[in-house]
């Protein structure tokens, strides 16, 4: 099943895809089950929003893949190297990524993104995926020269839009059949299957639970595989995983302050 978060006639509303419509719900997933209202509406009579607002965090998984680990001129962390984004840095599939006036160079990092349904704290990794609400698409962007220099992350990717998520959520897709590929203006980047991740997402949510709780609605992503790189106002990034679709973000710069 794949739900959706999106606007129509002014009002923003959850669905579940049935091929070219929306079957809508009666509220959010999340608090309000599956319970349909009899409406649908044609998906291309619909705007899709990110499918998720993270209630209160954003949890991060930094060099989760050895290559990127590498890439980044370091060994792959023995634990998972958490962080948090800020909930104000998401935003839908389509929209834009804006580039900050004070970075010169801001990259893209596509990955797999959890979305948790259920309170998880101090959860075992055998129980872990009972907590999970479904999977999405998440391009974790970073502001590279800030992040040397600040010597800690949130700055570099804390900015507004720099956190992209969709289209959907998938309750039933399976990580461990998947590969993710970023492309920049049809470039290809980014390719791995999900499998290359270090710690899996079992091991992530038991990891993430035993320091702080998680909440219905909190994102997990997982980190990116290598060939991270720079992307310029008017580009198109593009991040895609089997099953889950792809996640398409236009690019601006930010308007210099007056």
């Amino acid at each position: 099943m794949k739900i959706a978060r999106f606007s129509h006639d002014d009002a923003i509303l959850f669905g579940i895809v049935d091929e070219t419509d929306l079957v809508v719900l009666s509220g959010d997933p999340l608090f309000a089950g599956y319970e349909p209202t009899g409406v649908r509406v044609p998906i291309a009579d619909a705007v899709l929003l990110a499918p998720v607002i993270p209630r209160s965090k954003i949890v991060c998984v930094g060099k989760n893949y050895h290559d990127h680990a590498a890439e980044m001129g370091g060994v792959a962390p023995e634990e998972p190297l958490l962080f948090l984004k800020p909930n104000t840095a998401v935003i839908g599939p389509g929209d834009t990524i804006v580039r900050p006036a004070i970075s010169e160079q801001t990259e893209h990092e596509g990955e797999l993104a959890v979305v948790i349904g259920k309170v998880a704290k101090n959860v075992s990794a055998a129980d872990a995926l009972d907590y999970v609400l479904g999977y999405t698409i998440g391009n974790d962007v970073t502001a590279r020269d800030l992040q040397r220099k600040d010597g800690q992350w949130s700055r570099a990717k804390g900015f507004d839009t720099f956190c992209p998520l969709g289209p959907t959520i998938s309750t039933d897709f399976d990580p461990t059949t998947a590969t993710i590929q970023t492309r920049v203006n049809g470039e290809v980047r980014q390719q791995a299957p999900l499998t290359d991740m270090i710690h899996s997402v079992e091991d992530i949510i038991a990891y993430a639970s035993a320091v702080f709780t998680l909440l219905p609605g909190d994102v997990i992503l997982t980190g990116t595989p290598a060939g991270v790189g720079t992307f310029s106002a008017g580009d198109t990034v593009e991040v895609e995983i089997t099953g889950l679709g792809i996640l398409r973000s236009a690019v601006r710069d930010a308007v210099p302050a007056a």
